[in-house]
């Protein structure tokens, strides 16, 4: 079947003049080549477009799709729509695909699968991306005797019918969109199988800065999404705790303010430990390192939990504010 198969791979950008060649070259050198590329750009402002249209005078099989403006689920369903062969591949701008990616995939999309997850691995090039990854990449876990990371839509194979019974991808979120997604695609009933060996190489963050402002936004995006339990309510139950015993310094007097803080760096510190326990498979390390490692993680993931409630406060303050003006608006007009 995987030699029958036509191929359409979809990509959304937006200002990625940086590394849309890479991508591109990447998907080109293929061993299974897509039969097509189809690439929403969603209002780049740098070079990017540019980029793309050399290929396409070159007569490469990409397609250019551009927009004013579009969010990535927006731009992957307006790429989706226009794709013109039954199977759809995801990826994103920013990713390396390994040059086995695409036929690895295409081997397991039998006539009984609907939906084929790789895998997405993080470019670890440096201590602080490794350590980056060991904070917040999700771990490999055991599944049918291969360890592997959970699914990822950047990573990914499916038939057009799963993205259009699954109405596409959210179109108003910056990032969480590809979770909510791949949930209705579960819900659906697709049939879905891992291909753990089909890998894509992803490129986090490379300081404490970068890292904080991009959590943000995934903060902002998660709630909005509706996903804040799985993420936000535990650190905001923390943080309230010891905001919590920090007033009792009103009482106590100021030094009981060393209480809290004394339970805040062992509660990092107890985090930081069971990070680099979860991941001692996949990233293993002398007893050295792994001190080394420490003093990384432990600010790393304070400024983890430090974005994710600024990300909350700036929902409460720009989303929340809008939706109760937006009613209050509404409940007006009706009277």
């Amino acid at each position: 079947m995987s030699e029958q198969m036509r191929i359409s791979v979809v990509v959304p950008v937006r200002d990625e003049e940086d590394s849309i060649r890479e991508l591109l070259d990447g998907l080109l050198a293929q061993t299974r080549p897509p039969d097509e590329i189809v690439i929403t750009d969603g209002g780049s402002t740098d070079k990017t477009r540019d980029i793309i249209r050399e290929f396409v005078s070159d007569g490469k099989p990409v397609r250019l799709i551009e927009v004013e403006a579009a969010l990535p689920g927006r731009g992957r369903n307006i790429a989706a729509a226009h794709a013109m062969f039954e199977w759809i591949g995801f990826i994103d701008a920013g990713i390396r695909p390994e040059l086995n990616w695409l036929q690895l995939l295409a081997a397991r999309a039998t006539e009984d699968v609907d939906v084929v997850y790789g895998t997405l691995e993080p470019t670890v090039d440096t201590f602080f991306r490794e350590c980056a990854a060991i904070a917040y990449v999700p771990p490999q876990t055991l599944t049918n005797g291969v360890l592997i990371r959970p699914r990822s839509i950047a990573s990914s194979l499916m038939r057009r019918e799963v993205w259009s019974k699954a109405a596409g991808f959210p179109e108003g979120l910056r990032s969480a969109e590809d979770l909510i997604f791949m949930n209705r695609v579960e819900a659906s009933g697709a049939r879905t199988v891992f291909e753990p060996l089909a890998v894509v190489h992803w490129t986090i963050k490379h300081n404490f800065t970068s890292t904080f402002l991009r959590f943000i936004s995934y903060s902002r995006n998660n709630i909005r999404a509706g996903l804040w339990r799985q993420w936000q309510a535990a650190i905001l139950g923390r943080y309230f705790m010891l905001g919590l015993l920090a007033l009792l310094s009103l009482v106590l007097g100021v030094w009981w303010l060393a209480v809290p803080v004394i339970l805040w760096v062992a509660m990092l510190l107890a985090r930081a430990v069971v990070s680099i326990k979860r991941n001692r498979n996949q990233y293993p390390a002398s007893l050295g390192r792994n001190f080394k490692r420490l003093l990384v993680l432990v600010p790393l993931i304070g400024v983890l939990d430090a974005a994710a409630i600024v990300g909350t406060l700036h929902w409460l303050a720009a989303d929340s504010y809008r939706k109760r003006s937006t009613h209050l608006l509404e409940a007006r007009n009706g009277t």
